[in-house]
């Protein structure tokens, strides 16, 4: 069962996908949640979220933030604190959605797994579990540098295909991103510290070759979580999930045995 719709916050709203049916209290399976990354949506998660859902039979929520897919513009203007801002808009989707026991399991891409990581250290009551693909908790010069060879694809037409996802937004998202990412005032942006209070089990994903951050990311959630697992893909970049999906299938679904 798939089905897409629009929620309503307090004043814009978001598209939320469902895969299943089971979100009640009724059922005491916890729901996976889908968090994207920085330039991402519904439909850049492919088939993974399906095929993840029908290999540990969960259902799941694949939740676009605003800005982005079918979701409303950005309401702000973007500061160094998004990622933290994204993660109270996801507390008033969860809260909107999901009956206030119900346990949940955070699987989050990039700037998606950042916000879980963000989530379970300001709301941990109902995260049973995380699931971070490419996350960051400090910046690098591998992601500053990563990102100026990005806006000149961009501004070449090489991304075009990011209009077709996101619009009439596309422009003031791709820019929102790149511009805080290389401003000198994120430069110092670092949740290292605020995750070290996390208790919930973890396991960290990451590509060899991703071009957005090195392994070091990778031992510093372990350093801050205890309780981490981590796993490194060869011959990977930035997309686990995509690059090598029924390894990344195999080792989730083994996590949540």
């Amino acid at each position: 069962f798939v089905m897409e719709k629009r929620i309503q916050l307090n004043n814009y709203a978001l598209n939320v996908q469902f895969l299943g049916t089971e979100f009640s209290n009724e059922s005491a399976k916890p729901v996976l949640i889908f968090l994207h990354e920085a330039l991402g949506s519904i439909v850049q998660w492919k088939l993974f979220p399906f095929h993840l859902c029908q290999a540990t039979q969960l259902s799941g929520m694949v939740i676009e933030r605003s800005g982005h897919g079918k979701s409303d513009p950005l309401q702000q203007l973007r500061t160094v604190n998004y990622l933290h801002e994204y993660t109270y808009e996801l507390h008033d989707v969860l809260r909107e959605l999901l009956p206030l026991k119900k346990k949940i399991i955070l699987v989050g891409h990039s700037d998606g797994g950042t916000i879980a990581l963000l989530y379970a250290h300001l709301f941990p009551e109902n995260v049973q579990k995380i699931i971070t693909i490419a996350a960051h908790t400090f910046v690098e010069p591998e992601t500053v540098n990563g990102i100026p060879p990005t806006v000149a694809a961009y501004e070449n037409g090489k991304l075009d295909g990011l209009k077709r996802i996101h619009g009439t937004k596309t422009d003031a998202l791709f820019y929102a991103w790149a511009n805080t990412w290389l401003s000198e005032d994120f430069y110092s942006w670092d949740i290292r510290q605020e995750i070290t209070g996390v208790n919930t089990p973890v396991l960290a994903i990451q590509g060899q070759n991703d071009q957005y951050g090195t392994v070091k990311q990778l031992a510093s959630i372990q350093n801050a979580i205890p309780n981490t697992q981590l796993a490194v893909l060869g011959d990977c970049a930035h997309h686990p999930h995509l690059e090598k999906q029924s390894e990344v299938i195999e080792l989730i679904a083994g996590f949540l045995k």
